[in-house]
């Protein structure tokens, strides 16, 4: 077990116990020297994690203390920035800046001790060709998925042929090679998937679709469901 995981445990074992817990008994259960869990106290009496010792009888953390808000093991900061990473890399001006401002944010939420899980990340994320530029608004489309709203625009296939759409938007994904509306169009009575770099317009109408988002969704998703299964047919 890692230096880092082992305070969090501490903390957690302190918390869970009500009564003093002894050195050898912290011990025993990270399955570590009793050494290393004095040295682990002392670092977190340094941060002013309440801790209160008397030889003898065990360690106590003081009422009142709790962990703030978002308090993330080793791992999950791992997970939070390689996520973070991928989406500066690769998402539009907006949400990459957002990405970069949650990784400042989680870093200063951080005890000093897992810091260098971020300044020093153990994980990259290959960065891709600059994506043809979009001439559509991502953050427009995104809010008029939350808002169950109905999507006006232009869009060119693979061939060049152009034509004008509105669809119920479900949702935006995000490739390597640029993002994707998964929508149900009227123009086909179906739903469909449009690039946004192959959009000429798009914008946002102020007509809603006639059903629920979590319905609309549920429609889209059985529709994948039957696509795969007409491409990979159950023995």
């Amino acid at each position: 077990m890692r230096r880092a995981d082992r305070l969090f445990e501490i903390i957690q074992i302190l918390r869970r116990v009500r009564r003093p817990v002894s050195a050898q008994a912290i011990a025993d259960e990270l399955e570590v020297s009793k050494r290393s869990v004095y040295r682990d106290i002392a670092t977190l009496t340094a941060q002013r994690v309440p801790i209160r010792g008397e030889a003898g009888v065990g360690y106590v953390l003081e009422e009142g203390f709790d962990m703030p808000p978002l308090m993330l093991t080793a791992e999950e900061i791992d997970a939070a920035v390689l996520g973070a990473l991928w989406v500066s890399t690769r998402a539009e001006p907006e949400l990459a800046r957002a990405a970069d401002n949650l990784i400042a944010k989680i870093e200063a939420i951080t005890p000093r001790p897992l810091r260098r899980h971020i300044a020093a990340a153990a994980m990259s994320v290959r960065p891709v060709s600059p994506a043809s530029e979009d001439k559509v608004d991502a953050a427009m489309l995104r809010q008029a998925i939350l808002e169950g709203r109905k999507v006006s625009l232009g869009y060119r296939d693979g061939d060049g042929k152009e034509s004008k759409r509105v669809v119920w938007p479900v949702l935006l994904g995000y490739r390597d090679e640029g993002r994707i509306l998964a929508a149900w169009c009227e123009l086909r009575q179906g739903f469909r998937y449009f690039r946004t770099d192959r959009m000429t317009f798009a914008e946002a109408l102020n007509q809603r679709y006639p059903e629920s988002r979590s319905s609309l969704k549920a429609r889209w998703r059985k529709a994948m469901d039957a696509e795969r299964e007409s491409y990979f047919p159950r023995a």
